[in-house]
């Protein structure tokens, strides 16, 4: 059995024999036994320090986090609810401009409406009252008959009446009557014997019609003065006393 003497098996290697290469690869290797330790050391005071923290660290974090969460959910909801109110405010207002819309057509449609009845009725009134002038001059005759007595009785009479209420069912009125005040609109005067002071209807010539407010002919008349009140006392009392003298 051999043994060991501490010499190298290989005296004539270089490694064995040359002391500078063999002093630097134990340097190095001295060197990186020293970087592995550095390296362990700082690891070991990299957990040491993580060991160290507050362990309530990882819940203050994660409360905030979730208020963070909460508060874009609240801002989320408010969005939401801003939307649907402005979507409910902008149909509120299409339906107040609808309803408006609507309230202004009716209004218009209920003008058109009454506006179209006048008109109508105006134009029945104009051709009614068209037709009936050509009755006027039957009926002047008959007003010069009745002022000579010819109509007290006979066929002519029953004419007249007949004739009379079947205009009168069409609103035929006549009017101008003596002792009226004249009034230039529906009278036609042809003389004026007034004195300058109240003018009355002194003498009717012509007598004037009307259908309903419609005028269908002016009356033909003699302007007279509006007799005073003095002047209708002293008539009165003459007649009083004539008839006083006639009773006596």
């Amino acid at each position: 059995m051999t043994q060991n003497s501490g010499m190298p098996q290989n005296p004539g290697d270089p490694d064995n024999t040359d002391p500078e290469v063999t002093s630097a690869d134990r340097a190095e290797a001295a060197a990186a036994e020293a970087q592995e330790a550095q390296a362990a050391q700082d690891a070991q005071a990299d957990s040491a320090e993580e060991a160290e923290l507050d362990p309530t660290l990882d819940a203050d974090l994660e409360a905030a986090l979730a208020d963070v969460s909460a508060e874009d959910a609240a801002d989320q909801a408010e969005a939401a609810a801003d939307a649907a109110a402005d979507q409910g405010n902008s149909l509120e207002a299409q339906l107040a401009e609808r309803t408006e819309d609507l309230q202004r057509l009716n209004a218009e449609y209920t003008n058109y409406r009454r506006r179209t009845e006048r008109e109508r009725q105006a134009v029945i009134e104009t051709s009614k009252a068209k037709v009936l002038a050509e009755f006027l001059p039957i009926l002047d005759d008959l007003e010069l008959a009745r002022q000579h007595g010819d109509l007290e009785e006979g066929p002519l009479k029953a004419i007249a009446d007949k004739l009379s209420g079947v205009l009168e069912k069409n609103q035929l009125q006549p009017f101008g009557e003596e002792g009226d005040a004249f009034d230039p609109e529906i009278h036609e005067a042809v003389q004026d014997l007034s004195s300058g002071g109240e003018q009355v209807v002194g003498t009717v010539l012509r007598r004037g019609y009307k259908v309903g407010e419609k005028l269908v002919r002016t009356a033909m008349v003699i302007i007279a003065d509006a007799p005073d009140a003095s002047t209708e006392a002293g008539e009165g009392s003459a007649e009083s006393a004539g008839s006083e003298s006639a009773s006596e």
